[in-house]
């Protein structure tokens, strides 16, 4: 039949720990020890990424870029990336076990589609040693997805590349890209999605380029949460977004449109929302 087989979901700022700040804080700092002072703003930017690629991707920033010259007299180089690195991964394993609470919505809603028959997968910039602290943690407080796959998976091609999609559908048993939602918060999980040939969603509350954590958006009036909710919508439809939602809860009913279209003939790419 032509309607949606399975879900893949991100994890962090996607599934759980609202606004995705795990490993944002721990991005700042360590840079901070480099000597180099990076924005919030800068740190989220390369977010959904590897994270030894996202570390690559803000040295190549040309502010941070210049910081790095202006500090060390020459332009970073993979020795400074993965001394970084080094840095990164024990002080995010350290803290990451406070950052696997499922988002408000997202255990409801998994329940939801997987009362329509769909099959819950996952992708992650996190490594799966990462991911062991983070799936151990989510299913203690009820998320837990049918399968996950990380960039050790795939020979350490993250996103954007689309290869953790399509070891999720390998896993799952799903039969065609066409059949297949990706939900994410990131540019970099828009862009798996396009690349990968599925539906690509985003979702803006919660998520990483929102960059609110669940206080600081509760605390907005109602106006300023959809002038920030529209804003982050836009940032996704730019990357090639098929949709976007405000929350999980939109997810069921997205699939049920989506299965729709899928009857009229149309695919990933050809219905804009």
């Amino acid at each position: 039949m032509n309607q949606i087989e399975g879900v893949i979901l991100d994890w962090a700022g996607t599934a759980v720990d609202f606004g995705c700040f795990a490993p944002v804080n721990v991005f700042v700092d360590i840079f901070k020890q480099a000597g180099i002072e990076v924005t919030m703003e800068e740190a989220r930017a390369p977010m959904g990424m590897l994270k030894i690629d996202h570390i690559r991707a803000m040295l190549s920033m040309p502010r941070v870029a210049a910081l790095w010259e202006e500090k060390y007299g020459r332009a970073s180089n993979e020795e400074d990336v993965n001394r970084l690195y080094g840095e990164f991964e024990p002080a995010l394993m350290a803290s990451l076990s406070e950052y696997t609470e499922p988002i408000p919505g997202v255990i409801h809603t998994v329940e939801a589609l997987r009362s329509q028959g769909l099959k819950i997968g996952s992708s992650t910039g996190y490594t799966n040693s990462m991911m062991e602290v983070v799936i151990s943690g989510a299913k203690a407080k009820g998320y837990s997805p049918d399968h996950v796959v990380t960039p050790d998976d795939t020979d350490s091609y993250g996103r954007p590349y689309p290869y953790m999609i399509y070891r999720n559908m390998e896993a799952l048993k799903l039969s065609a890209a066409w059949k297949v939602v990706k939900v994410g918060d990131t540019p970099s999980d828009i862009k798996e999605g396009v690349q990968a040939g599925v539906w690509s969603v985003g979702v803006a509350v919660g998520s990483s380029e929102m960059g609110l954590s669940e206080q600081e958006y509760q605390a907005l009036s109602d106006a300023d949460k959809e002038a920030v909710i529209a804003r982050t919508k836009q940032g996704f439809m730019q990357q090639g977004a098929d949709f976007t939602i405000h929350t999980m809860s939109e997810l069921p009913p997205l699939i049920e449109r989506i299965n729709g279209w899928l009857a009229e003939g149309k695919r990933p790419g050809s219905v804009k929302e």
